[in-house]
């Protein structure tokens, strides 16, 4: 028997644990690892924070500038890696395995481009995009030495969301959870050691910040092709298929270009909102920053958990299991919504202990106190939106769920902001996320159903 052949017959022997198993173990199962892998994303971008803090206030600056640029693509990877894991989850579940070969291929082939083409752009439009927001020649110059570096790993990054949705797809979880930790433990080794020279190591700066991170993202990429070699994927990546099919590449991007936008949307958001509350005080956008900081936290768990449904749904709605995507569906509402009571409680009684860790000033608290009461206000409904659009994403329907993000980011909440900013002031923008919310909720709900997916 072939190498290939017997990693297939294996993964169908073994493959049932998807729409066999207990819907609430198995959800749990997938889902921690996503969560523990979040976390460590999110600890590369602090972690990088803190160190770039002790070069200088221009350094900081300079990150914080560069970091839209980075943002996107990181996106981009993320984007197109959503639309590969619905699509071979789905061929998985159908038994089509030579479908979910081919999706396989070339979403990689695919991915590699895109790497590409973002390390060319990304780094010749950088001494543009940094002279619009500063005019301080050292702070551009600051960021163009760590984009020079970080964004030349563009194709790690491509290849290394690419690796992490296909491990995803087969229900691998605990390999993107072991690799991204290898990454990040690697970049927070090489931080001090890269930027301030200990040892034999030069002093580098910011470059040295960009470098470690570099690193540690390839060696993310590697752990992935050690375990792939070591225990190999029932996914395989095959010569034959390598020559791009219009029907495939149409069936990623359609859900790969919607899943990117709906990662994106949230920066525009802030940017807008940041535009409307300049007119009153820093001391809103001060606050706006904060918020953004702790529903980082508390969505991080809901997001996990939707990372660990995608493949789920995905697997279980190719398999014909209309009943089980329900159930699953069903289930992820329920704990998201558990998750989302949790925030709304502590926001609600003690919104000046939670403001009081990121500021001391007085007028900020109280401003922060009154934002954070009013935006919690809208959490409960929002377990439905970020569930549903979840779902959508893991069933391949990608313009559906961005049609969510947009009436959630865009279309409600910017025009709602700017009308009750008018009417009452900068307390009109935090009313504006719960009005959202709860009618982003209902028409999620309508898209979720006319889309017939149980």
């Amino acid at each position: 028997m072939s190498v290939t052949l017997y990693n297939r017959t294996h993964f169908v022997m073994n493959e049932t644990f998807m729409k066999e198993k207990p819907v609430f173990s198995l959800l749990v199962s997938m889902a921690f690892p996503m969560v523990i892998s979040m976390l460590v994303n999110s600890l590369y971008n602090i972690v990088d924070s803190y160190f770039v803090a002790k070069i200088s206030e221009d350094a900081m600056t300079a990150l914080s500038l560069v970091f839209p640029v980075q943002n996107f693509i990181n996106a981009a990877g993320i984007g197109f890696g959503v639309g590969m894991n619905a699509v071979i989850s789905f061929y998985l579940g159908a038994k089509d395995y030579e479908k979910a070969d081919m999706a396989t291929t070339q979403g990689l082939l695919l991915s590699a481009v895109h790497g590409v083409l973002l390390t060319i752009v990304s780094i010749e439009i950088m001494p543009f995009f940094l002279r619009l927001f500063t005019g301080s020649e050292a702070v551009a110059a600051l960021g163009i030495q760590y984009s020079d570096i970080a964004f030349s790993f563009a194709l790690v990054v491509s290849l290394s969301m690419a690796f992490e949705k296909i491990f995803q797809a087969v229900g691998r979880m605990k390999v993107t959870m072991i690799s991204l930790l290898i990454g990040c433990c690697t970049n927070i080794a090489l931080d001090p050691v890269l930027i301030f020279g200990l040892g034999f190591f030069p002093e580098m700066g910011i470059r040295g910040a960009a470098l470690a991170t570099g690193i540690g993202q390839v060696l993310t990429l590697c752990v992935y092709f050690v375990i792939c070699k070591i225990r190999p994927l029932s996914v395989h990546v095959r010569r034959s298929y390598l020559r791009p099919d219009k029907h495939m590449v149409g069936k990623l991007y359609a859900i790969g270009i919607p899943a990117t936008l709906n990662m994106a949307l949230s920066s525009v958001l802030i940017s807008a909102l940041n535009a409307i509350l300049a007119v009153y005080s820093e001391a809103y956008i001060l606050v706006l920053g904060i918020y953004y900081k702790l529903q980082t936290f508390l969505y991080l768990p809901a997001n996990g958990i939707i990372q660990g449904m995608r493949p789920l749904i995905g697997y279980n709605y190719g398999a014909g299991e209309h009943k089980r995507v329900k159930k699953i569906f069903e289930l992820v509402l329920v704990m998201n919504g558990l998750i989302m009571l949790g925030g709304t409680v502590i926001c609600m009684t003690i919104p000046a202990t939670l403001m009081g860790l990121f500021t001391h000033t007085p007028e900020t608290i109280r401003v922060g106190e009154t934002a954070l009461r009013l935006i919690s206000a809208g959490f409960l409904t929002s377990a439905i939106s970020v569930t549903a659009s979840g779902a959508l994403e893991g069933l391949g329907k990608g313009m559906q769920s961005l049609v969510i993000s947009l009436c959630r980011y865009i279309v409600i909440i910017i025009p709602a902001a700017m009308l009750l900013s008018y009417a009452i002031g900068a307390t009109g923008v935090w009313h504006a996320f719960w009005i959202a919310e709860g009618l982003t909720a209902i028409i999620s709900m309508l898209v979720f159903r006319h889309c017939k997916a149980y």
